[in-house]
């Protein structure tokens, strides 16, 4: 994986899109935020799909079936199958699985998403703890998840039941802010129990290969928001990804990424798949993109130049990654940011 935002040799000088063949998408924060399409997603993907690249939807909020989540990004403007659309749920589904007689019962904490994959599966959800389950399994149930299910997770989990969760990401972006996701939930029981579940979602392998086996991509794409998901599950699957800018990740934490949560490319929302990335030169005066210069020097790092701001953070990572190694960015940036407007 790229250890800085760097232009590939094949996608110099094309659209991202036009180098790739899929775009495994991430949803919140990414196309949409508390239900409403994010600025400029719509009318990019519909160039990108357009242009023959394949779009399939990753998330690893296992809230709503890929039905549900088709159905909406169709009514946002953004034509989609189920078939195009990858929950975690699916993953955790598969997962269990793999490790339980066929037909085993499994107690849902979660919503209807967990429920219908699990269906899929050949397992049979159900709600209490008294009901002989086989298993656990937990995903994001929603802001009006009643706080007596986690007692439910807790008496089997207890109990030695094996516990899985869909995800663990600790917040979740909406229209008001940032929320507690479902890793806030996991603790809750965790906590309670002393016990650790099998995760399934994002960055980890179960979601990966739930995703190359439903979407057949052969050059896939990974575009998200998340450094600690999105991008290191792409680290992990040894494929190219695109941060963009949209939802939790800003400058100074993409500038402080470990070597894992790194992205190949960066842009400010998903028109970046519709262009190259510029290239990011090194040199005797450091590290250059578009009109602007990056060095590390001393503790702090350095900008200076002018242009588009894409372009100077895109130099500061280069700048700030190689001074950093395998380790993780602690120069001040505070400086030179503020010069991007960031």
């Amino acid at each position: 994986m790229s250890q800085s935002v760097r232009t590939r040799p094949e996608a110099s000088g094309q659209a991202l899109s036009e180098a790739y063949d899929t775009a495994l998408l991430d949803l919140d924060g990414v196309v949409y935020a508390g239900g409403s399409a994010i600025a400029h997603a719509v009318e990019s993907l519909g160039t990108a799909r357009r242009g023959g690249m394949h779009l399939a939807y990753v998330t690893n909020n296992a809230l709503r079936t890929p039905d549900a989540v088709a159905a909406h990004l169709t009514e946002l403007g953004i034509p989609t199958g189920a078939d195009d659309v990858i929950t975690s749920a699916q993953a955790v589904a598969r997962l269990i699985a793999e490790q339980v007689p066929a037909g085993a019962r499994v107690l849902v904490i979660g919503g209807e998403g967990l429920r219908v994959a699990l269906r899929e599966r050949g397992l049979e959800p159900v709600e209490s703890a008294d009901d002989d389950p086989a298993a656990v399994v937990q995903g994001f149930g929603g802001p009006e998840l009643p706080w007596g299910r986690f007692a439910e997770a807790s008496y089997a989990v207890a109990r030695g039941v094996p516990w899985f969760a869909s995800n663990t990401d600790l917040t979740i972006p909406g229209a008001r802010g940032i929320a507690p996701g479902n890793g806030a939930a996991v603790e809750v029981v965790r906590i309670a129990t002393g016990a650790e579940p099998q995760v399934a979602g994002k960055p980890l392998p179960p979601m990966h290969r739930e995703t190359v086996l439903r979407t057949g991509a052969k050059r896939p794409l990974v575009v998200g928001d998340r450094l600690d998901t999105d991008i290191e599950g792409a680290f992990n699957g040894e494929v190219d990804s695109l941060l963009v800018l949209t939802g939790v990740t800003d400058g100074a934490q993409l500038l402080a990424a470990p070597p894992q949560h790194r992205p190949t490319y960066v842009a400010a929302d998903l028109r970046g798949l519709l262009t190259g990335q510029p290239e990011v030169c090194d040199g005797d005066g450091g590290f250059r993109c578009g009109g602007w210069t990056a060095r590390a020097d001393a503790e702090r790092l350095e900008l200076g130049g002018d242009g588009a701001a894409l372009d100077g953070l895109r130099a500061l990572c280069a700048a700030a990654w190689t001074a950093a190694g395998d380790g993780t960015c602690g120069f001040d940036a505070d400086k030179a940011l503020a010069r991007l407007g960031m």
